[in-house]
């Protein structure tokens, strides 16, 4: 059994609507899942729902047309940024013997982040995928971020960030694929 799984997190058609490199990122996420999933690494996909914005059932709030989901991956179903909040999430990581997270996904500043700053908190260690996370700028306001200037912004923050007791990681996909395999 791996001490290690990958979140996917919010890869659905409306979240990666805007996202100028959204499908260079599901590639990336892709490759590195069926990877994780050949290694014997735990592949769990979050799906975010709400009332709102991404209504159970709707166009938007499906898995990205192009996003594959090895066999044996799991589905955690959540409606808060963060991932652990109110979900089985924790459960799941518990029940597999999970100590080390590969997070991965869209929004970079909002759900990503917050669910990877959340597993820091309940005691995980995190490698975080500097280039397997897609935002989108906020539009209108030429003073917002570009979506690449959210996305080295949460890669700085990653970088930097220590934790007692955690190990942190930021690394591309690339390094992550024999990572995954060794774990």
């Amino acid at each position: 059994m791996s001490s290690t799984a990958l979140l996917v997190i919010d890869v659905q058609e409306e979240a990666l609507a805007g996202c100028p490199d959204g499908a260079a990122v599901v590639e990336r996420i892709n490759e590195l899942s069926q990877r994780a999933a050949a290694a014997g690494v735990p592949v769990i996909f979050i799906q975010h729902e709400d009332d709102d914005e991404l209504v159970k059932g709707s166009p938007g709030w499906e898995l990205a047309a192009s996003l594959v989901r090895p066999e044996g991956s799991l589905l955690v179903p959540k409606s808060y940024r963060d991932g652990f909040e109110a979900t089985e999430l924790e459960e799941v990581l518990a029940r597999l013997g999970v100590r080390r997270l590969i997070v991965t996904g869209v929004h970079s500043d909002f759900c990503v982040q917050t669910t990877a700053l959340s597993a820091l908190v309940r005691g995980y260690d995190l490698v975080f995928v500097s280039d397997a996370h897609a935002a989108r700028p906020e539009q209108g306001d030429p003073e917002e971020l570009s979506a690449r200037s959210l996305q080295e912004l949460v890669n700085s923050r990653f970088a930097t960030l220590r934790y007692p007791g955690r190990e942190v990681a930021v690394l591309p996909a690339a390094a992550c694929l024999s990572a995954a395999q060794s774990a």
